[in-house]
């Protein structure tokens, strides 16, 4: 039997992504946002929302450009620190320990340490309340050789990307393999 719980921004999942930029004095800044996820395959794009109150919001749309950095697992302590600590008191790449690289794609920085980095251009932003939805388009993505799977591609299990748990206010880790998609189903409805 199911219980309702009410309406609540809640879904399993929610990518731990880090959102890199530079302010208005070319500082480079990041800062956690859970709130992402995929938004179109052609062009490829990816979608993050953002309160009006963070540092990071003016950053996006002043330079109209973002990183969305990936991190794995062992970097859980400094992807926590990002999403609480603001731009506008503290250098949070300092103070992580973490280097700031400048995209050669768009005009923000990405965090060398984590394994995965989509570069974007901001093509559309909507405000939907409390906070605003930022659209990117992925120009390019800057991956660790060490997390590639044998089709040059990035490897789940290898990248060990942290998910979020927004009610509970919990980050867990990838399981293991489960199937193939767009295969295992295939089985059903065959008799």
């Amino acid at each position: 039997m199911k219980k309702s719980i009410g309406p609540r921004p809640f879904a399993f999942p929610a990518p731990v992504w880090c959102i890199g930029t530079y302010d208005a004095q070319e500082k480079p800044n990041v800062m956690t946002a859970a709130w992402g996820g995929i938004s179109c395959s052609r062009p490829p794009c990816v979608n993050f929302s953002l309160r009006k109150a963070t540092y990071t919001y003016d950053c996006v749309l002043r330079a109209k450009a973002f990183t969305v950095n990936i991190p794995s697992a062992r970097h859980a302590k400094e992807a926590d620190y990002f999403g609480m600590a603001s731009g506008r008191d503290a250098d949070k790449f300092k103070a992580a320990h973490l280097t700031p690289v400048a995209s050669k794609t768009v005009h923000a920085p990405f965090v060398d340490e984590f394994p995965l980095v989509l570069e974007c251009k901001l093509v559309f932003h909507h405000e939907l309340g409390l906070h605003t939805l930022f659209v990117g388009e992925v120009l390019d993505i800057q991956c660790d050789e060490a997390v590639l799977n044998k089709h040059g591609l990035p490897d789940i299990e290898k990248v060990q990307p942290l998910i979020f748990s927004p009610e509970m206010r919990v980050y867990h880790g990838v399981g293991g393999f489960v199937g193939k998609a767009f295969s295992i189903g295939r089985e059903i409805g065959q008799a």
